[in-house]
């Protein structure tokens, strides 16, 4: 059984491990929360609700984060959405239809904002490609350095763009500049 495999199997037992609860024993837990808040009556709610947590995960696995990394988020909006509930003096014939959209809405959002992040990465490495490409370009024409403003014409870049690619560029080949250096450094020279 492969690693992945495993430890979704594990998940899922986590999930499955508590049974779902009685609408009265609910309703007590939640009075009991709203009243206390945090504590074990909100932590028994949790464990009996995990496997709305991972439903949701599971629906939205391969999509760009770690199925354990969305049960996980998953968990934490369930977490918060009882907290939520129990303070609103929620029915508990409606507790896991709110805690299902809560979940669903937090890990759709979550999954936006990876795809945003992703697609900023991927816009950033086609820039840093453009940038060096033309300024080696510029570079091998002219014979000399050249400068942002030359870089910005022949890319068609506001100059803001060119000064925050170039810095980010930059800042990037110095890290790895370090990085091999370290490596460097550490490999002990031949006797």
């Amino acid at each position: 059984m492969t690693g992945d495999v495993a430890s979704v199997e594990a998940l899922a037992a986590q999930a499955k491990g508590y049974p779902p609860l009685d609408l009265a024993e609910t309703a007590g837990l939640l009075a009991d929360v709203r009243q206390h808040g945090p504590g074990p009556a909100h932590q028994r709610l949790v464990e009996h609700n995990l496997e709305i947590a991972f439903e949701a995960a599971r629906a939205r696995a391969n999509r760009g984060i770690d199925l354990g990394d969305l049960y996980q988020e998953a968990t934490l909006a369930v977490t918060a959405a009882l907290l939520e509930y129990a303070s609103r003096s929620g029915r508990p014939d409606e507790l896991e239809t709110f805690i299902r959209r809560v979940a669903g809405t937090h890990l759709d959002e979550r999954l936006e904002a990876a795809a945003l992040e992703q697609e900023s990465e991927e816009a950033f490495v086609r820039d840093a490609q453009l940038y060096e490409t033309a300024e080696v370009a510029l570079r091998r024409r002219f014979g000399r350095a050249v400068t942002p403003t030359e870089i910005a014409a022949i890319l068609d870049w506001p100059p803001e763009r060119v000064e925050v690619v170039g810095r980010m560029l930059s800042a990037a080949r110095d890290n790895y500049d370090s990085d091999i250096a370290r490596y460097l450094d550490d490999v002990e020279e031949p006797d």
